[in-house]
Formats: C-alpha cells, sequence, structure tokens
C-alpha cells in the first residue's frame, strides 16, 4: 500500500511545480489543493479524514495545519535559490522595501542581505493577527514594497503596498516529498512494532482502558463488553482505592447479572499520570436465590465508636482478622453487626468479594459449588441450623485455608457440641447502653443522612430531647433507634429535633407494642409476627432473622 501524501498549497501557482515533481515519486500517491492559513488547516483536517499519511504545506499555513491535525506535518523550507530569486528581484524596486514574515522566512533572508549587501530591511512576525499592524507602520515610516508570505503579500496589496511573493521552487518541493518518504518509513518500523506490542498486550489483557489525570479514556480495548461497563461512580470509587493503597488494588462490582473485576495500577509517562485497568467479567452469580448475597461496595461508610465499649470491640476484632482467626460475634438482633463485618471488610480486604450467608436458606450440597477466588470476607447467619454438618465444616476450612475472613453472627453463644476442629474466638458486640457516648454522633449521623436523602429540616437534635432517648436506650436497639430518628426528622417543623416531637413519636412507640395476647395460638403467632414486621419497617428479612426462621416460612406463615 502506497504512501498518501497530501501538499496544501497557500498559493495557485505552487501546484504548476507540484505537478513537475509528482512523476518523480511513484511509490507516492500525491494528491493537492489550495488553501491558505485557516482555509489550509480546513483542507487538511478533512483529508486526515479522508485517510492521509502525512501533509505538506509552507510556512504559517504549516504552522496552524499542526494544530489541526494528528498525522506528521512537513513544512516546504525556503530553499537558498529560492531566497536568493525572490531578494535580488526585490531589491531591483525603486523604493523602500521590507521583508515581513515568519522567522523561518526571515532568518534565511537576513543572512543573504547580509551577505550580498542588499538595501532590504527584515520584520519578524510570531503569528499572522501581527501583520496588519506592523505593514500600516511600515507603510507610514515611507516603505512601498512588501515581501514576504500570501498573508503578508495579500495584506500588502490590500493597504495599497507593492507585494512580493517568496514563491517556493522545484527544489524544495522535492524536498519536502524526499522528506515525506523519510518520515512514513521510520513511521512505518515504530507502526510495526506498535502493532505487534499491541497484539500482545491485547491477548494478555482483552479488556483494558488506560484513564489520563483527567479520567479521560485514552486507550479501550474491551473483547468481552459491547460498551464500557464502568460507570463514574465505579471510576471514582477505583481511583480512591488506589489513592488510598497507593499500589495496585482489584475491586468488583455486581453489574447486571454479572461479577466484573477491575484491576487498577498508576503510572507516568513524560510526567503525566495514568490509571490503567485491567477488567475481568465473570460468571452470572446465580446463588442469591440460595441465601448467599454478594457484596461489592467498597465506598466506605464511617463507624461511630467514641465509646470505649466499642473502641476495644474494634481493636480486638481488628487482631483476630489481620492474624487470619474465625469471628463469632455474638450480639442483640440489630445490634450492628453485619454493620461491623461490612466495615472491616471495606476497611481491610482491599477489594473483592464479601459473601453474606443465610445458611437456613442454602441448600445442602452447595457450599462447595461456591467460587471463592475472588472473596475476601464471608458472613455466616442462622449458624445453629447446621451446627453437625460436615459439608459446613469443610466449608469454613476451606475458607481459612484460603486466608478468607470468617465472620459467624449470632444471637446466643454456640453450642457446646457443635463438631468444629478449630477454635472460634467470641467477639460480644457492646449493646446500645453499653455505648452510651456514641448516642449522640450516632443520632448526628442518622440527621446529615435524611437531610441529604429526603431534605429533612432539622440538623440537631435538643441536649433534653436526647435525655428523653437515654432514657429509652435499655429498651433500644441501633435500628430501633435509627427508625426513631428517620421519624422525628420526618415530622419536625424546626431546624432542631424538640422534646415534644421525640415525646409524641415514643407514645406512639409505646401504644404500639401493646399486643393483644388473646385468640388461638395460630392468632397470637400471627399478631406477634405482624409486631416485628412493623419494627423492621415491614423488611421480611430481618423479621424472619429475629424470629429465628427463613423468609420462606414467614411468607407462607404469612398467608395461611
Amino acid at each position: 500500500m502506497r504512501t498518501r501524501v497530501h501538499i496544501i498549497a497557500p498559493y495557485e501557482s505552487m501546484t504548476t511545480i507540484i505537478q513537475e515533481c509528482v512523476p518523480r515519486f511513484p511509490q507516492l500517491t500525491i494528491q493537492y489543493e489550495v488553501g491558505d492559513l485557516m482555509k489550509g488547516a480546513e483542507l487538511a483536517s478533512q483529508a486526515e479524514k479522508n485517510g492521509a499519511d502525512i501533509i505538506i504545506s509552507r510556512g504559517g499555513t504549516a504552522q496552524l495545519i499542526k494544530e489541526a491535525v494528528t498525522i506528521p506535518v512537513i513544512d516546504v523550507q525556503l530553499s537558498g535559490y529560492d531566497m536568493i530569486r525572490s531578494l535580488t528581484l526585490a531589491s531591483q524596486f525603486n523604493g523602500k522595501t521590507a521583508i515581513v514574515g515568519f522567522s523561518n522566512i526571515t532568518s534565511g533572508a537576513q543572512s543573504i542581505i547580509d551577505l550580498m549587501d542588499l538595501p532590504l530591511k527584515v520584520y519578524t512576525i510570531r503569528s499572522s493577527e501581527d501583520v496588519a499592524r506592523l505593514l500600516l507602520e511600515l507603510k507610514a515610516s515611507g516603505y512601498r514594497q512588501i515581501v514576504g508570505d500570501v498573508i503578508t503579500v495579500n495584506t500588502a496589496r490590500t493597504y495599497g503596498l507593492e507585494g512580493l511573493l517568496i514563491q517556493s521552487g522545484k527544489e524544495a518541493i522535492l524536498r519536502a516529498l524526499e522528506d515525506a518518504q523519510l518520515v512514513y518509513r521510520y513511521l512505518s518500523k515504530n507502526r510495526a512494532i506498535s502493532v505487534i506490542l499491541n497484539n500482545l498486550v491485547t491477548q494478555e489483557h482483552p479488556n483494558l482502558l488506560i484513564l489520563d489525570e483527567r479520567n479521560e479514556i485514552v486507550f479501550e480495548n474491551l473483547t468481552d463488553f459491547e460498551q464500557n461497563p464502568l460507570t463514574d461512580n465505579h471510576i471514582h470509587l477505583i481511583n480512591t482505592n488506589l489513592e488510598f493503597h497507593q499500589s495496585q488494588v482489584q475491586n468488583m462490582f455486581m453489574v447486571d447479572d454479572y461479577q466484573l473485576t477491575v484491576t487498577a495500577y498508576e503510572t507516568t509517562l513524560n510526567t503525566k499520570g495514568y490509571k490503567v485497568y485491567t477488567l475481568e467479567k465473570g460468571q452470572p452469580y446465580q446463588f442469591a436465590q440460595f441465601g448467599i448475597t454478594a457484596y461489592t461496595d467498597i465506598s466506605i461508610e464511617p463507624i461511630v465508636a467514641e465509646s470505649p465499649a466499642m473502641q476495644v470491640t474494634l481493636k480486638n476484632i481488628r487482631a483476630l482478622y489481620e492474624n487470619h482467626e474465625p469471628i463469632y460475634l455474638l450480639g442483640h438482633a440489630d445490634s450492628g453487626k453485619s454493620f461491623l463485618v461490612k466495615h472491616i471488610h471495606q476497611m481491610y480486604s482491599g477489594g473483592g468479594l464479601l459473601l453474606q450467608m443465610d445458611l437456613s436458606q442454602v441448600p445442602a450440597g452447595h457450599l462447595h459449588k461456591i467460587p471463592l477466588s475472588k472473596v475476601r470476607n464471608v458472613e455466616m447467619n442462622h449458624i445453629d441450623s447446621r451446627l453437625n454438618d460436615e459439608e459446613l465444616i469443610s466449608f469454613i476450612q476451606t475458607c481459612l485455608d484460603r486466608q478468607i475472613g470468617v465472620f459467624i453472627l449470632g444471637e446466643e453463644p454456640l453450642n457446646p457440641h457443635w463438631k468444629l476442629d478449630i477454635e472460634l474466638n467470641t467477639i460480644m458486640m457492646p449493646s446500645l447502653a453499653d455505648r452510651l457516648e456514641d448516642l449522640a454522633p450516632l443520632i448526628q449521623h442518622f440527621l446529615s443522612g435524611y437531610y441529604q436523602k429526603y431534605g429533612t429540616a432539622a440538623v440537631k437534635i435538643k441536649d433534653d430531647a436526647l435525655q428523653l432517648i437515654r432514657d429509652q436506650v435499655p429498651q433500644m436497639t441501633v435500628n430501633q433507634l435509627k427508625h426513631l430518628i428517620k421519624q422525628a426528622a420526618l415530622n419536625e417543623q424546626d431546624y432542631v429535633i424538640s422534646t415534644d416531637t421525640l415525646s409524641r413519636l415514643l407514645n406512639q412507640h409505646s401504644a404500639s407494642n401493646t399486643m393483644r395476647l388473646n385468640g388461638t395460638l395460630k392468632e397470637i403467632e400471627k399478631e406477634i409476627i405482624q409486631h416485628v414486621l412493623q419494627e423492621e419497617n415491614n423488611n421480611q428479612s430481618k423479621a424472619a432473622e429475629r424470629l429465628g426462621i427463613n423468609r420462606a416460612t414467614l411468607w407462607r406463615k404469612l398467608k395461611e
């Protein structure tokens, strides 16, 4: 395939010389058009879109073309013959003559003028906008002839001055075409190497993205995706994780029904920073219907731990986790056990999956089918239903062997007859009553969240209203406190939650807590279920967990 060269001639008479030169380069496909400055830049841009490999032009037009295209631009340099011919002709003019142009013209002109002792003055411009002002000044100073490029000559004639165009001869055009051959030969070698390296990289990493410092994609090769699956939020989370760890990181997301793994690192080239992402599309994660949820969110939520009890709990959990020891979190329902597991996962796992498992819903034979290559932590609930299950014991041991964090959540001490060959470490979750120092910051955290989510007015709680809550703390869980503050924020019209608003809500809550314990056993059971559902905001999963049954059983009892 021949090299495609497109010449932009700033003036019409150059085309005659180009036509003479074309037969000398049968290995090049040469096309040409006439256009000066912006018009020339537009023609060059269109030529690039049409497949041109190299652009050739001259002077100010060539400078503008370089800014308009991404392919090589060769500037036709004025030869010594061109300059001598033009300056000799200009010196025959009976009047003051000035040479005006860009440095590529004026630097050579000055040398020839000095050498030949010609009565000519040289003026260098830096942009085409300088021409008009300079020519007016020269006219006022008595100059009558201007020698230069196309724009200079055209402007001079507009102002009533003689204009002499410095034209490029055959030698200059031939040299530019020879340069085009050399440039393309060099680029072809590098292009071949670039293609080979590109093929090697894309074979090793079929899904690759490179982002610049503004997070704009500068390279994209996505074999397994119809389009880029990463959202702006994904990119923000990945980059935040990179900045936090300052090394290669791996993040995982659930996109549609599949698991997306993104490995990222930063690199620098010519003082510019780039982020390199490799993407891996996993198989559809089909375990949700079996009580297994893959949690991938890496955005870190703050945890309130101003109380000594919570600080000790966090310290001990982290120490056990860093030593890859299994942890049994013991505490009342809604004491924040699952939230704490998420916090540890977000802070210390370095990405990867957190599997949240309801063992009462996981069918026998499914645990060993779970892919663990991307899993960093496992949270297990309702383990009492499988105390002597050899499959469960084997699964936990496999997780520990792979240094996957194991968290078992429960509300009662573990059955001592459970056949587990490893020693579990029990950490007792402090109740809200044990965390009085956390009460005010927890309420403030909840209020900030509702302010941003619902636009509520309340941003603070009065001290006497806070004392009302302190009085109720022994009967409250963290989730119940959160729900109470939500209702207070939604009903408070002022910026501060008042004692009056809180009292009405607490009285209403006390009234709603009164259950009718009459009727048949089935009716009383249904009343209890409805009561727990109301407390859990109709969240069937949480209600089932509190009642010690699975969701299917809860649904069946509600239908009876």
